[in-house]
């Protein structure tokens, strides 16, 4: 368990004895518990409806690819988000390590007040692999959360992947939440985590190219900065 604990911690993810002993888990930007590599702190729901692309505006709040300038404050949102600094580093570190990553931010009126980072994931198939992407860390400022940010960083981020062709995404998530963008527990995809313990229905994908995943099955393998963390 505080192996789990640690690991999910590092993807944005605390881990708690819920009600009947069963493991439970405690949320930011939501409105139930705290969703795995979602934001953290208030429980609130970031929900919205309009789907995201690249560049989006509704009302005052833009969704953008990350510029160079935005790191620092992508970094404070992220320690403001969450209550250690261990998924704030591991996002300054796959900026670095990982060139094919997609990172948003969510802006107000000039100020960086949102961000979400996908980053690669892979499923070794002998003599090949398939490559994903992996949802998370998300952020959000508590002060902030519960305007529906989160659900336009999500659906921004799932448009440009799609449209990318990637053939599948995944996230340790709030099993209450992720569903509504179409994630469905890995399993039922013939795929898991790497990383043991982790409750299947925790556990999501969504598969963009259904030719491609078509009989893939296996463990699904997130960068080694997110173990390098713990």
């Amino acid at each position: 368990m505080l192996k789990l604990k640690a690991l999910c911690e590092a993807a944005g993810y605390d881990t708690i004895k819920g009600r009947n002993n069963e493991l439970a888990t405690i949320s930011a930007d939501l409105d139930f518990p705290r969703s795995p590599w979602g934001t953290t702190n208030t429980g609130k729901d970031p929900r919205e409806t309009d789907p995201g692309h690249g560049r989006e505006r509704r009302g005052m709040i833009t969704i953008r690819p990350e510029q160079p300038g935005d790191a620092a404050a992508v970094r404070a949102v992220n320690l403001r988000a969450f209550p250690r600094p261990i998924e704030a580093d591991i996002v300054d570190k796959l900026r670095i390590a990982c060139p094919e990553a997609v990172s948003l931010v969510a802006e107000l009126d000039g100020k960086v007040v949102g961000h979400i980072l996908f980053t690669a994931v892979t499923i070794q198939i002998q003599p090949r692999e398939i490559k994903g992407m992996g949802l998370g860390p998300m952020a959000v400022l508590p002060d902030r959360q519960n305007q529906g940010i989160g659900s336009r960083l999500v659906k921004a981020g799932l448009e440009i992947l799609r449209q990318r062709r990637c053939p599948y995404i995944v996230v340790l998530g709030h099993a209450g939440y992720y569903p509504r963008f179409g994630f469905k527990p890995a399993s039922q995809h013939g795929i898991r985590c790497s990383w043991d313990g982790v409750p299947d229905n925790v556990f999501m994908a969504i598969v963009f190219d259904e030719e491609t995943m078509s009989g893939v099955s296996g463990v699904v393998r997130y960068r080694n900065e997110f173990n390098e963390a713990i």
